[in-house]
């Protein structure tokens, strides 16, 4: 059997991958692993609480193991931070690292190169998936999801729930999983799930960040000609 990490944003792509690793007997997984703004206490990247991501892990019943990280990390400072857990992991008798990618390619390529230099290997259960036919699968097994930030574009559909209407409404140059980084999710119901997670939406804020325009030859995301991107999160409140 093999000893796991499952590498959990809270959203819907991981919450399918999970789906589908729980149902796989030769998967132990010991811990969900999130990576959190320690400024904010919120998930990176997705800014949502980290109150509704320790509920999430209850309602799944797989222990949360949390890094911290500031809220904008350096390349060198996130992969000494990273390594350092990895190590961690290693000790504890863990082989393997699970991921809910779908076909980014150069960031399998880097996951796999920082995995392999502590001798753990990466698994990617929805990888070169058709993502119109993840999303009507997820939808279809009774999951639910919220969007809880989008790209300065998407902004009306930050605090939506993802339904087959919204899916035909997106444009057509926006991927339906959102993995070109379009929109990211937080999963709050589903066949994974004890009990689902009760939230309610509060303000819709708009922040910017400088983003990298290109990368080096190991795949590692550098600034040389840094451009703004823009963000739309909508805070989602737990609700009881």
């Amino acid at each position: 059997m093999k000893a796991c990490i499952f590498n959990w944003s809270g959203g819907k792509d991981s919450a399918l991958a999970l789906y589908h690793c729980l149902q796989d007997k030769d998967i132990d997984i010991k811990y969900l692993v999130t990576t959190v703004n320690d400024a904010v206490n919120r998930v990176s990247m997705h800014g949502v609480r980290e109150e509704l991501l320790i509920r999430q892990a209850q309602a799944i019943g797989i222990p949360l193991y949390q890094i911290r990280l500031p809220e904008i990390p350096g390349m060198k400072e996130y992969d000494d931070t990273m390594r350092t857990h990895l190590n961690h992991f290693k000790s504890e008798g863990i082989t393997h690292s699970i991921f809910g990618d779908i076909f980014l390619e150069d960031l399998k390529t880097y996951r796999d190169l920082r995995l392999a230099e502590v001798g753990i290997t990466g698994v990617y259960p929805l990888w070169k998936r058709d993502t119109r036919e993840l999303i009507n699968e997820f939808l279809s097994l009774g999951f639910g999801t919220v969007i809880a930030c989008t790209q300065a574009s998407l902004c009306h559909l930050a605090g939506r729930e993802i339904s087959h209407e919204l899916i035909n409404l997106l444009p057509r140059e926006v991927d339906v999983c959102g993995e070109n980084g379009e929109f990211h999710t937080f999963t709050f119901k589903g066949p994974i799930f004890k009990n689902p997670i009760n939230y309610k939406t509060g303000e819709l804020v708009f922040k910017e960040y400088m983003a990298p325009k290109s990368s080096d030859d190991s795949c590692v995301s550098i600034t040389q000609a840094p451009q703004i991107a823009g963000f739309w999160y909508c805070d989602l409140l737990p609700a009881d």
